[in-house]
């Protein structure tokens, strides 16, 4: 395992700025892409949720660029805007940390496009954006793409989909042939990994397995509820958890503000986050759950993209995803930074068979608890003594659980 930043080739300037962040040592994912990076390579990355993927392509790009020319040179593609925006902030605090001068703006759909034609104009070193709005600026020839070096294709699942994979050949497409390109992803399916070597040249792909310090230490539950319950048991465990933040997911986008409006009715401060939402309720919502003036944050999957928010160390499920990778991405939202989490599933009975089947895909357990007299309660068996004849059936007790604390049961990746 390598200790420090220094035998990666990084300059004095990041590590330094590294440093005044708190980060001393690489994960897997940073020593394995940084070396290969700063050589040019083209890179398919592959790390679970919090591993630091980020700062895996941010690094060597801060390195590459030539701050004495007054021209973009690297762009990064995220598939939603509150992913772009986050992005942009740690390049924004690596630019401040490191002191270089690289500059950076945000190239998102749905808003101003004036105001990104006017920041422009200084040349951002940067573009960090959606690629509809970033083809957009390009047929307006607005942005110079051929002065790029570097394309970073972020969660590369979504956007080498049926849906956006031909916007992003567009946006490639206008670039010299000589650009890197690196693709990162918690997830590469085959199809992903098909269609990503068909606009790379001779990628490097790197799959980087779970390790102790890279993984999210994360507990997770479950609960037992009727449908018509899941709000109230909802509501009763929020109020045994000292009003930390908390981050709900449902399935299906329509069913948020409802369930707001449910939370808001018992008397606790929610607000809802969705695709649909408009731009400005969207940014208020997260910067009152940053700041703690909200509770509970309601969201649907795509906010489960991107979604950085210190401090989150709960999470739950107030509906079952099918796909045991979406399952992945919401429950990563907590334990970040090396910190442990807690990921909480108020389930049917009928759901119960996709928390068995998470066990056995992801490789880890799903406690079951219970809610009685306002306590968290987990059930174990009395075993009975050897010199005791047996006279009925064993029976099945509850044990108050004092507090929740993370059990260290570690995610995999699959």
């Amino acid at each position: 395992m390598i200790e420090s930043f220094e035998p990666l080739g990084l300059s004095g300037p990041l590590v330094a700025g590294l440093h005044l962040a708190g980060i001393e040592v690489p994960t897997g994912i940073q020593a394995q892409v940084i070396p290969l990076a700063l050589l040019g390579k083209d890179i398919i990355g592959q790390s679970a949720t919090g591993t630091g993927k980020t700062l895996a392509f941010l690094l060597p790009i801060f390195q590459r660029i030539d701050t004495g020319k007054r021209e973009t040179q690297a762009m990064i593609m995220a598939p939603t805007h509150e992913l772009a925006i986050q992005t942009l902030r740690q390049v924004e605090l690596l630019a401040k940390n490191s002191g270089l001068p690289v500059t950076s703006t945000s190239i998102i759909g749905n808003v101003n496009i004036t105001r990104q034609i006017d920041k422009l104009k200084d040349k951002p070193h940067i573009l960090v954006g959606s690629s509809g709005r970033i083809l957009e600026l390009i047929q307006k020839k607005k942005i110079i793409s051929q002065t790029i070096k570097t394309i970073v294709i972020d969660e590369a699942d979504r956007l080498l989909d049926d849906k956006n994979i031909d916007t992003v050949k567009a946006v490639i497409k206008t670039t010299l042939k000589d650009r890197q390109i690196m693709l990162f992803s918690a997830t590469i399916t085959p199809e992903t990994l098909e269609q990503a070597k068909k606009i790379m040249h001779e990628p490097e792909v790197l799959t980087i397995e779970g390790q102790s310090g890279d993984m999210p230490d994360i507990t997770h539950l479950y609960f037992l509820a009727e449908q018509r319950d899941k709000i109230e048991m909802l509501r009763k465990i929020v109020a045994l958890i000292n009003n930390e933040r908390v981050l709900i997911f449902v399935n299906k986008s329509e069913e948020i503000e409802t369930t707001v409006a449910k939370l808001e009715y018992h008397g606790l401060k929610a607000a809802g986050i969705h695709g649909s939402a408009f731009k400005g309720d969207r940014k208020k919502s997260l910067e009152d759950f940053r700041k703690g003036k909200i509770q509970l944050l309601v969201a649907s999957d795509v906010a489960a993209r991107g979604l950085d928010i210190t401090g989150v160390n709960y999470v739950f499920n107030l509906d079952i995803p099918e796909d045991p990778q979406v399952y992945l991405h919401r429950v990563g939202r907590t334990a970040r930074a090396g910190k442990s989490g807690i990921a909480m599933n108020i389930i049917t009975k009928t759901e119960l068979t996709l928390i068995h089947k998470y066990e056995k895909l992801l490789q880890i357990k799903i406690a079951p608890k219970y809610m009685a007299n306002g306590k968290i309660l987990d059930k174990v068996k009395i075993t009975k003594p050897a010199n005791v004849q047996e006279t009925a059936r064993p029976v099945n007790k509850v044990k108050p659980i004092n507090k929740l604390k993370p059990a260290k049961i570690k995610t995999d990746k699959i």
